[in-house]
């Protein structure tokens, strides 16, 4: 974080004790994978995510058969962040496409016996999930499949899929089926290809069909009013004939899918305790098995782009079970890697600042805050102490930092003198940014500066009341940020106080404010700005001739805005209003203040109520004012006009 402002400490910690983004402890859950997730940190066991990446591209572009079906074992302990490579895959796909993606976790496998039919469920779901082009990867390859052959101008598939239903409906109009038209031309291109397996995925073009097909794709009964209306088969079965044949229907939507991208299979979970088989082999050595043969059966097929299949498991079910299976079964697990599993690592002292980093990024921006630095309350050097001697997992840091992630605060003094020194001295000390360019918070502490000191005298004159209440209101701006009402020699005195750090344009219109004596009730007329500014104001422009108007005709003043004279004011300003976090009360302040005359003494305060000198302020001579002429300028051009076009062919109409 480069910002030079930094919200306030009290806000920071206002959110760290109302909420504490690491008590979920990392845990991955599905819905992570596929939704936002969590904080992710590239570099964090990159080589595992990097030599999948590696894999997808080594199959996409291998010429030879046998090599267009590879997979990866991934290994570790519990919490070390298997899922989350996972989901950080998942995420690099989302967004910069290069293969679709499916995840079969073992929550998904209630009944062992059912493995393969369960499997193609779960490759009906994933594929149902928003992919690389803002629709579900099944849209992505239908899009593709009614591409194939056409021209380079054929809509995307966001666009597919919002014209589909609005086409296939005019073409019924007319008598004509636009689905059997689609279904021929791709069959054309794939001939080997299921025509009931190839229909179904081009209906999930349909926005009203997507949902029936999808179900249908997982193998599921349709009611025959749906199977009907999309034209496919509808056999009562049982969960048995549904595994019997559920192996065929993978090899063949695994064909039509990977021909157009690469897919990428991630089984995970597999040491979860679910029911049995019949046969009493546990989950792992189930999953295994199915690895195997899902491996063996699509190296045999017509695969274009290729399959990567990934199998994350903990290091010692790869070492006590999966790598002793007989018939091959490990070779094909860990194909890329030479049955070598990808072993993730534990943090250290670099990486558990890393994560603690981009949690703390995304837990401060979501609360739009930003801190005194990246890793606070955290301290680095412990951080890092932490990560060499621990070495952590993901999970046991995490939960370390929801336990320490707490504001240690050092007890205020007894004494409210005391309280407020202290409290001074961290507000004096405090970024609050370009401070100088804030006009309504210098304006602010002037007004609360000389609200202490009302009742007493002050360069002759007796402070009665200050009011920030200027009559005549106007609903849409006021230049006039307040009034002190006072007794000088006798005579009613009444100053109207303008802060106007920022441009000329502002400038000129507050200086017409303060000449208009009579229209607000003033005596007198204060302009509060930086000598530095007012000397870039053009000697012939409108601000500088009403400057000279305030100044020498109606007898008003321009104070000079300096740092050292307004910052103070800008800290007690600061003590006020924090004072409940300090444990004062406003009548100590103001009698800390008044004892101590930190306001009386304030040399700003006292040019503002002294006699006006009369003279005038350095003034630019250059007489072309830039900034209203940039203004007026600076105007954005309009956006073009776009074209329609139309075509009268129903499938011109769907691609054009």
């Amino acid at each position: 974080m480069t910002n030079t402002f930094v919200s306030s400490i009290e806000a920071v910690n206002a959110a760290i004790q109302n909420h504490n983004p690491f008590t979920n402890d990392g845990i991955v859950k599905e819905q992570d994978v596929w939704g936002k997730g969590f904080p992710d940190v590239a570099t964090l066991n990159a080589h595992a995510s990097n030599k999948v990446f590696e894999a997808i591209e080594f199959v996409r572009t291998s010429q030879s058969s046998q090599d267009k079906v590879t997979s990866i074992a991934i290994t570790a302990q519990k919490g070390v962040g298997k899922t989350h490579i996972l989901s950080r895959i998942r995420h690099h796909l989302e967004k910069k496409g290069g293969a679709l993606f499916v995840y079969a976790g073992g929550n998904n496998y209630t009944d062992l016996n059912l493995v393969k039919y369960q499997f193609q469920q779960t490759l009906a779901n994933s594929l149902s999930k928003t992919g690389s082009q803002k629709v579900m990867q099944w849209q992505e390859i239908a899009t593709a499949m009614a591409h194939e052959g056409r021209s380079d101008n054929s809509p995307t598939p966001e666009e597919l899929v919002k014209k589909f239903d609005q086409v296939y409906a005019n073409s019924l109009a007319q008598n004509k089926n636009l689905m059997n038209a689609l279904q021929k031309q791709v069959l054309k291109n794939k001939p080997n290809a299921d025509p009931y397996i190839l229909r179904a995925i081009l209906w999930t073009l349909s926005e009203t069909q997507a949902t029936f097909a999808i179900q249908w794709l997982s193998g599921k009964e349709l009611a025959k009013y749906n199977a009907d209306e999309l034209g496919l088969p509808n056999p009562n079965k049982t969960n048995q004939d549904r595994e019997a044949e559920a192996l065929r229907n993978i090899q063949q939507i695994v064909n039509l899918v990977s021909f157009y991208n690469p897919v990428v299979i991630c089984f995970d979970e597999i040491e979860v305790l679910n029911s049995s088989t019949e046969d009493g082999y546990p989950t792992a050595s189930i999953i295994a098995n199915f690895v195997k043969i899902l491996h063996d059966t699509l190296e045999n097929s017509e695969l274009s782009q290729g399959v990567v299949i990934l199998t994350v498991m903990l290091s010692e079910m790869w070492r006590d079970n999966v790598n002793s299976l007989l018939g091959g079964t490990p070779d094909r697990i860990s194909k890329y890697t030479q049955r070598k599993p990808l072993e993730l690592k534990n943090l250290n002292g670099d990486s558990i600042v890393e994560l603690v980093t981009a949690w703390l990024q995304e837990y401060y921006s979501s609360k739009n805050l930003i801190p005194p630095h990246p890793l606070y309350p955290f301290e680095e050097s412990k951080l890092r102490e932490y990560g060499k001697v621990s070495k952590p997992s993901v999970r046991e840091a995490l939960r370390w930092c929801a336990d320490n992630f707490k504001i240690y605060e050092e007890p205020l003094p007894s004494d409210p003198f005391d309280r407020f020194e202290l409290a001074l001295k961290r507000e004096s000390e405090a970024d609050i940014g370009d401070y100088l360019e804030n006009s309504e918070l210098i304006a602010d502490a002037i007004y609360f500066g000389f609200g202490t000191l009302k009742g007493k005298i002050l360069e002759g004159v007796m402070i009665e009341e200050v009011t920030n209440d200027v009559q005549p209101k106007t609903y849409y701006v006021k230049y006039i940020n307040f009034k002190i009402i006072g007794n000088e020699n006798g005579k009613k005195l009444k100053i109207g106080v303008a802060v106007i750090q920022s441009s000329q344009v502002t400038l000129t219109a507050g200086l017409k404010w303060l000449i208009d004596y009579e229209k607000y009730d003033l005596t007198r007329g204060c302009l509060v700005r930086s000598q530095s500014k007012t000397k870039q104001i053009n000697n012939n422009s409108s601000a500088s001739k009403l400057l000279d108007e305030l100044v020498l005709k109606r007898g008003g003043e321009h104070v000079d805005l300096i740092e050292e004279q307004i910052r103070p004011l800008i800290a007690i300003l600061a003590v006020y209003q924090k004072r409940r976090n300090y444990q004062l009360t406003e009548e100590e302040i103001f009698d800390i203040i008044s004892k101590n005359k930190i306001t009386f003494n304030n040399l700003l305060l006292r040019e503002i109520l002294s006699e006006p000198s009369g003279n005038m302020p350095q003034i630019n001579e250059d007489e072309e004012d830039k900034e209203l002429i940039n203004i007026l300028l600076d105007t954005p051009t309009p956006p073009p006009i776009r074209s329609e076009t139309e075509d009268s062919d129903h499938l011109s109409k769907l691609f054009s």
